[in-house]
């Protein structure tokens, strides 16, 4: 079906915004359109904050006249004159202005020369049908819906598509590679064939890329509601050993006397699209995609015992500096979070194996504070057996750790807890330096807590630290 201004959506753009625009417009003497992703999103019946109007005439004064108009003071427009763009927030929107403009791009950059163009020139910029689609805001065709390629159609087939020839569209800005794909797995619609083998053939380019950029999509990825969708669409195209080569290493199953061992790559994909379900903890998705990182370094085949990972938590923990600094994300709070649920990702699940004592679930409280229940999820997400029998006794017997956890946290309080004994204490009462002394005594009060030695309360603690005291030969003042 081919619109080109034949049905009016005025219902659909009931924000007040659109009056006003179309007012000033009139007033400016230029037209103007709502164009993008608003406009697919109004059709999708998703929610979308962000409005983006294109004028054919300055955008920076449109913007600031309808700024005007509405009362907003000219310090509360932002203006990005190198771009030809201005936005201001107005109710619950991030409205954005530009110019309508044409595009052209050299080989070794995704920036464009930017040159005044039409609206039709402005569309044929856009990445895939469903986003170049625009609703006029001109007073005699207001809510008139302008869409050269049959967007309109392509939203209701589900379809992925460029507007133009899609190897000219990857290679102009390889960005669009990782969009289509983001794209496909929010939406669950499939990229149509010439489409892909587009993007397939202009792979490398995303080189040109900035890391930034790549994570910034991939996370929007790693967000939808079945991230298997897009993980799997970037493995296939090539594009996922350029970004997350370390995953891909995970890939295959090796035979070798009667054994073999699962394959690693598409059992983490099933934990994430698991995790997905009752999360939406970017970094708990995170730590989901790489809490087995570590196995395809500490591989190993044992005569007699098969195929082994050992203490590929450890070595996964260790990697994630190195990954996240790879990719240029954040070195902060949010990496040592991820980090530590690797590390720890197998605590919960030795519990559930071995008897339940109080001393390990005292330690896994110590360890994980805050994030435990974090950890849990990734934990159960973890179990990805298709023995059904084995997964409902892993879950109970997780339920069972669970209320553990519980009764321990009411009972003893150890989760982020410091012993009421501290080093200063220590040092003033038997007339110490800081040294190493000091340290072993800090160190058995903690350790007597978490065995259940003693209670984690003043009185227990200060008649403990005198015993362990005497014990290397020191006295009270």
């Amino acid at each position: 079906m081919n619109n080109n201004g034949q049905n009016t959506f005025k219902k659909l753009i009931t924000h007040p915004i659109f009056e006003q625009v179309s007012k000033t417009s009139a007033n400016l003497g230029v037209d103007s359109y709502v164009v993008g992703g608003y406009v697919r999103d109004l059709f999708l019946h998703r929610d979308n904050k962000d409005i983006d109007i294109v004028t054919v005439g300055d955008g920076i004064e449109l913007a600031n006249a309808v700024a005007k108009e509405l009362g907003i003071e000219e310090k509360n427009v932002a203006v990005f004159k190198n771009y030809g763009t201005a936005m201001f927030r107005y109710q619950d929107m991030d409205v954005e202005f530009v110019g309508a403009r044409k595009e052209s791009y050299s080989r070794d950059s995704r920036n464009p020369v930017v040159e005044k163009g039409t609206l039709q020139d402005d569309q044929n910029r856009r990445d895939f049908t469903i986003n170049a689609m625009a609703i006029s805001l001109k007073k005699k065709n207001f809510g008139e819906l302008i869409d050269p390629f049959n967007g309109l159609d392509d939203l209701r087939n589900k379809i992925i598509k460029t507007p133009l020839d899609p190897t000219i569209t990857f290679s102009d800005d390889p960005l669009r590679i990782l969009r289509a794909v983001r794209f496909a797995s929010q939406l669950s619609f499939d990229i149509e064939e010439l489409t892909f083998e587009g993007l397939c053939s202009q792979v490398q380019r995303l080189d040109i890329i900035s890391k930034e950029r790549i994570v910034e999509e991939l996370n929007k990825i790693l967000l939808s509601r079945k991230p298997s969708v897009g993980l799997f669409l970037l493995d296939e195209i090539g594009a996922l050993e350029r970004i997350l080569p370390w995953l891909v290493r995970l890939k295959g199953i090796e035979y070798k006397e009667k054994h073999s061992h699962k394959d690693n790559f598409f059992h983490t994909i099933e934990v994430v699209d698991k995790i997905s379900l009752n999360t939406s903890n970017l970094w708990l998705i995170w730590a989901a995609l790489l809490h087995d990182v570590g196995k395809a370094e500490t591989k190993k085949y044992t005569d007699g015992q098969g195929w082994t990972f050992h203490q590929h938590e450890f070595v996964g923990a260790k990697m994630i500096p190195k990954i996240f600094k790879a990719l240029k994300m954040p070195l902060n709070e949010k990496m040592e979070y991820v980090k530590k649920l690797v590390q720890l990702h197998l605590r919960p699940i030795a519990l559930v194996e071995d008897i339940v004592t109080d001393s390990a679930i005292r330690r896994l409280l110590f360890d994980a504070g805050d994030d435990i229940d974090d950890l849990m999820l990734l934990c159960e997400a973890d179990v990805t057996s298709k023995n059904q029998t084995k997964i409902l006794q892993y879950l109970t017997n997780f339920e069972l750790v669970r209320q553990k956890l519980k009764e321990i946290e009411e009972k003893d309080r150890v989760r982020n807890f410091q012993p009421p004994i501290s080093g200063e204490l220590i040092m003033q009462l038997f007339d110490l330096p800081p040294c190493r002394e000091v340290g072993i005594i800090k160190n058995a009060i903690r350790e007597a807590i978490l065995d259940g030695i003693i209670e984690n309360q003043y009185d227990a603690c200060y008649q403990y630290m005198l015993e362990e005291a005497g014990k290397i030969g020191l006295k009270a003042k």
